[in-house]
């Protein structure tokens, strides 16, 4: 799973026109919570935020606050706030987590090579785009990759088929085809 820091402070001002203040200043207000932790409220440069969003593509990712310099929490980005009209970002909310706690994640499947039975006449038709998988933050991958190349009519392949990391479960049905050659 993709890791990245993001610096952040504690904010100690709160409501609507504090928020407005904040916003005006370059910063998001945020909040930190989780089934241990209590609500704590933050504060992240707006900009700097918004470029590492956009690098991790709405991808799963484990974010390690710095908060204040002082202390360090693994969380998820739960949900992002975003202005309709303007399109910035208004608000963000981190949930911490256990880096050894077993989680349900939705991981991308990426389809790789030409399936021979594409050359013979066939049509690679995909089924899924992802598959649903558990197991410890880091241990999740940031895709599974699904080499297709020695597909041949008639030939599919399945969730069971896929090769995951050890430590990683397949939450998916395994019968549920992911991707075939029809004639």
């Amino acid at each position: 799973m993709i890791q990245v820091d993001v610096a952040v402070n504690t904010r100690n001002t709160f409501g609507k026109g504090a928020a407005k203040t904040l916003r005006r200043e370059g910063l998001t207000p945020a909040i930190l919570y989780g089934p241990k932790t209590e609500p704590m409220p933050l504060q992240v440069d707006t900009h700097s935020f918004t470029q590492t969003l956009l690098k991790l593509q709405r991808r799963n990712v484990v974010v390690t606050l710095d908060i204040d310099g002082k202390d360090k929490r693994s969380v998820m980005v739960k949900d992002l706030q975003v202005d309709p009209v303007e399109d910035t970002l208004n608000h963000a909310d981190f949930y911490e987590i256990n880096l050894e706690a077993q989680y349900n994640y939705t991981v991308p499947l990426s389809y790789v090579g030409k399936a021979k039975g594409v050359d013979l006449g066939g049509v690679m038709e995909i089924s899924v785009h992802d598959v649903q998988l558990k197991g410890a933050p880091l241990s999740i991958p940031d895709e599974v990759e699904i080499d297709v190349s020695d597909l041949g009519v008639g030939d599919s392949i399945s969730y069971a088929d896929l090769a995951l990391p050890e430590g990683v479960t397949l939450v998916s049905k395994a019968d549920k085809s992911c991707v075939a050659v029809i004639g």
